[in-house]
């Protein structure tokens, strides 16, 4: 029987400590060879909208995944089917709106693990959406943060995420005028919007900060100019690849010189210890993060385990012992 996970039944699963532990595994095992990735790859659909579709399989853990979505009229759909690769069965359909929030969130949070100043107390978010909200939190769970800053375009909205997000993670989140004013001071800067310009600028980094880079992931589009990205003495993505198709910041920055490439770093060598992250505490972090797919198989082996274990989801007869 494949099992139907609803969205809301993900929420009352996963976690975000369990989320940071499954993208750190998978990281780890992907710098070794055991997780094979296929990036993002999307087509327009007549109506105007697109869909997306990407994939990941685990050897060592015995499980493959495929995250699909649709994006039409503003509106997103995600869903997350997972077969075990010993019999080749569908054993779950997951709905991942909220899996994936996490997921991204995880991993900027092991992103910041490795290349945040460990000192690092003070972080800004630019954006007010439940990306913003999972990345604030990841952050808070591997550094020790005092405050916080955040940023929206919509002030009521930037006063709600304060107030909810000082409730959750037990420090003072305070709303800024302006993604620079949010910027300024902060250790640990995020960038987690749908703008296709520049929300983040040279002048507005300091030394020895970190940041993650999560929002554009189009070839036209970015949340970090020249600037910004010049100033990164230490780049990391979570694939090349993928990167090379669609991360505007780093696509338009580095103006088609390839040589710009050859020292960008993927965040699963560095989790893993085959290349270095950060040196000094003097030195600005850039993790560019584009979301792919062993993230979301990571997080999807969590919740199925755990719906089993508690008795969740409903069975679907797809293929029945009779075929």
């Amino acid at each position: 029987m494949t099992l139907h996970i609803s969205e809301a039944e993900v929420q009352q699963v996963l976690t975000m400590p369990m989320a940071l532990d499954a993208v750190e595994e998978i990281s780890r095992k992907q710098a070794t060879g055991e997780v094979n990735l296929h990036p993002r790859r999307r087509f327009e659909l007549p109506s105007g909208g697109f869909f997306h579709y990407m994939a990941a399989a685990d050897y060592t853990a015995g499980f493959l995944a495929m995250k699909q979505y649709t994006f039409v009229r503003g509106k997103m759909r995600f869903l997350v089917p997972l077969y075990e690769i010993k019999t080749g069965d569908l054993v779950a359909m997951i709905e991942a709106d909220y899996m994936g929030q996490l997921r991204t969130g995880a991993a900027s949070g092991v992103a910041t693990k490795y290349l945040a100043r460990r000192d690092a107390s003070a972080a800004a978010i630019i954006g007010t959406g439940g990306q913003a909200r999972t990345q604030l939190e990841a952050i808070a769970a591997v550094r020790k943060l005092t405050s916080a800053r955040v940023y929206g375009r919509n002030a009521e909205r930037r006063k709600r995420f304060a107030e909810e997000m000082s409730h959750k993670i037990g420090i003072s989140v305070e709303p800024a005028d302006s993604s620079s004013a949010a910027a300024r001071g902060a250790d640990i800067i995020c960038t987690a919007t749908t703008a296709s310009q520049p929300v983040l600028v040279g002048p507005d980094l300091a030394s020895g900060m970190h940041i993650n880079a999560i929002g554009a992931n189009h070839a036209h589009k970015r949340e970090l100019d020249d600037e910004a990205v010049a100033s990164a003495d230490v780049i990391v993505t979570d694939s090349i690849e993928q990167s090379r198709q669609e991360a505007g910041d780093l696509i338009i920055a580095f103006k088609g010189d390839e040589i710009c490439w050859t020292g960008v770093k993927k965040l699963s060598d560095v989790v893993a210890g085959k290349v270095s992250g950060r040196t000094s505490d003097t030195e600005v972090t850039l993790f560019k993060s584009n979301g792919i797919a062993s993230w979301d198989l990571a997080v999807a082996m969590q919740v199925y385990a755990k719906a089993r274990e508690k008795g969740l989801g409903r069975p679907l007869p797809f293929w029945s012992a009779k075929m």
